[in-house]
């Protein structure tokens, strides 16, 4: 959620702003900013309510000139989506613009005290609170900018990361960060700062990523200065990136979400490759290889994730538990933060987490670590901030994923869960041979099984058609299957609005079933599973109460098939590897379903991609 782009160089900056917020859409957000200097250190400000594009028109006949400024897409928090709330901010002087990520907690008391001292806020915004703090602390102090943020820091409660331009010092660009992600691009006689790298890696493969209560000076003649909040320099190494990563297309797909979709198999066989050897049937984690006696002598495994992370995390908790028979649990992040969790130095915490800067798997993060912990974690998004303070971990390799509603990294997330239970299994001596060797050549066919699950995508837009107008819909599944149809409820309600809640199905019969009615669309997940008896009992009282019946089943069911109103087939596998094909129909169902709605699929309502907030 939001976004930060700053450019200081040679280049005109505000092309690079835009195209830089550009990048950063698919994080969510509700208006747009830029601020610019020139030379003479002139400032102008231009934003607008909207997207990037509205605030394009807005400054369309405007003086973009300049070439250092800072620009910000902003997901509301404080204050209405509206231009007068939009970033970046500006001092009552006019000599300092700034742009923020993040929760000033305690803006209510720094903005009560600024009134106090004459200072008129012309926003509803926590950020304007800092900035006139810093306009405060100048105006008291013969110190440099530096200086004065430090101080202005160092009386904030909260997660920040921001950009700031100071009137003064118009070659000289500034940014700080804690508990929000920033990282600054180095390039020739230029600098760069993004919220992530997708703004950056057009530019430059060159970045260093900022540490909490860091603070950034750059300037073209001076190069880059990395100072703490106590003015003690700080040593950073330069990371290399792969240039170009930010500039994604659709590739013909009519929304990122849809080619992301059909994605799957390529990032699957990607996220194997390396790991899984078809040849001799086997599968290794360089990590499990490293840190095997830690993992190994684990007492139990707790898995900290958010939203579909969660999900992915539920089936994990299976996996580890089945296959290598360590206790497992699975806790949303932010209610493991503040639980007072019983966290011994012989667990091991999994944090799971697409784009490696959400706020609330973070600060569990960081809990587990004081306790003791060994840390592993499951991210996609390379060099973000957990797998820089996790002890161990495996990437996805799922590339850059733009739709909001998440789905390669889903699927993704799985692949890793399952080639990490397998690899522990192996080494713990709790799975046979057989098994296991069966299941690792199954997980080698997963890509090719995909892409015959992708084929029905035709079949499922005119099916979608039917269930434009429901209100609500339930999902059921068991065993494997039940995170599934959480994943599927979330994805509807994500992208289409439509209400929907995912149970296992034994539960069925506790309350939900109270729901059923003809115009009640039920989609259950039968597709390999052990309990298919059970399943087939759900859908016959769902049908005896004139449910509409949406089955997920696997190729050649005979039985499900005559009675269900609709059947979805995917391949047979076995059955803890069946999530990642059952889970690709629910994502289709959901796409067109909201395409049909008329909605914005990539980037719906109130979300953002990265929740770098509580």
């Amino acid at each position: 959620m939001c976004g930060i782009v700053g450019y200081l160089g040679y280049r005109d900056a505000y092309p690079v702003l835009t195209d830089g917020l550009k990048q950063l859409e698919y994080r969510g957000y509700d208006s747009a900013g830029v601020a610019l200097s020139d030379d003479r250190g002139n400032l102008r400000v231009y934003k607008e309510k909207g997207k990037v594009a509205d605030l394009e028109n807005y400054a369309a006949d405007k003086d973009k000139s300049g070439h250092l400024g800072i620009a910000h897409t902003r997901w509301a928090t404080h204050g209405e989506p509206c231009a007068r709330n939009a970033h970046p901010h500006v001092s009552a002087s006019g000599r300092f613009a700034i742009v923020h990520n993040g929760i000033i907690e305690n803006y209510p008391v720094l903005r009560t005290n600024l009134e106090a001292k004459g200072y008129v806020f012309q926003s509803s915004t926590d950020t304007e609170a800092l900035v006139q703090l810093i306009d405060y602390i100048a105006a008291q102090t013969a110190s440099d900018t530096v200086s004065v943020l430090q101080t202005a820091l160092k009386m904030v409660v909260g997660a920040y990361a921001v950009a700031l331009i100071d009137r003064n010092s118009p070659d000289r660009l500034y940014a700080a960060r804690k508990s929000s992600p920033l990282a600054v691009g180095i390039g020739e006689s230029e600098f760069f700062i993004a919220s992530d790298m997708n703004p950056i890696s057009c530019y430059t493969d060159k970045v260093v990523y900022l540490e909490d209560g860091e603070i950034a000076e750059m300037s073209c003649a001076g190069g880059l200065r990395i100072v703490n909040l106590d003015n003690a320099e700080c040593s950073h190494e330069i990371h290399k990136v792969p240039k170009n990563l930010g500039m994604v297309q659709k590739g013909g797909f009519e929304h990122f979400m849809l080619k992301e979709i059909f994605e799957q198999p390529d990032c699957i066989r990607d996220c194997m490759r390396g790991r899984v050897n078809p040849g001799d049937k086997t599968v290794t984690l360089s990590s499990v290889r490293e840190f095997r006696d830690r993992l190994l002598s684990a007492g139990r495994f707790i898995i900290v994730a958010c939203g579909t992370s969660w999900h992915a995390g539920l089936i994990g908790k299976q996996l580890l538990e089945s296959l290598c028979r360590i206790p497992a649990e699975v806790v949303y992040a932010s209610e493991f933060r503040y639980s007072n969790p019983v966290i011994h130095d012989t667990d091991v915490v999994v944090a799971i987490s697409q784009s490696g800067e959400t706020a609330d798997t973070l600060a569990a993060i960081e809990l587990a670590k004081q306790k003791g912990a060994f840390i592993y974690g499951i991210c996609n998004a390379v060099g973000s901030s957990i797998p820089r303070i996790t002890d161990a971990g495996s990437y996805i390799h799922a590339g850059p994923e733009i739709g909001v509603a998440s789905t390669k990294a889903f699927t993704g997330q799985v692949a890793v869960l399952v080639m990490l239970a397998l690899d522990l299994a192996r080494e713990k001596g709790t799975i046979d041979d057989i098994c296991y060797a069966r299941t690792v050549e199954a997980l080698d066919s997963i890509p090719d099984k995909m892409k015959s699950v992708l084929k029905e995508n035709g079949r499922i837009a005119s099916l979608a058609k039917i269930f434009t107008y429901a209100r609500n819909f339930i999902y059921l599944g068991r065993g494997y299957s039940y995170p599934v149809a959480l994943e599927g409820a979330l994805k509807l309600k994500e992208i289409s609005y439509i209400h929907a809640e995912g149970y296992p199905a034994a539960e069925m019969k506790h309350g939900p079933i109270a729901l059923i009615d003809d115009e009640m669309p039920v989609v259950i997940i039968a597709a390999g599973n052990a309990l298919y008896d059970k399943i087939l009992n759900n859908v016959q009282e769902i049908k005896a109460r004139k449910g509409r019946v949406i089955a997920i089943v696997t190729e050649g069911d005979d039985v499900i098939s005559k009675i269900a109103d609709t059947v979805i087939e995917i391949p047979q596998t076995e059955e803890c590897l069946t999530p990642l094909l059952s889970v690709i129909p629910l994502q289709m169902l959901a796409y067109h379903i909201a395409v049909c709605k008329g909605k914005d699929v990539d980037r719906p309502r109130n979300l953002a991609k990265s929740v770098t907030v509580e």
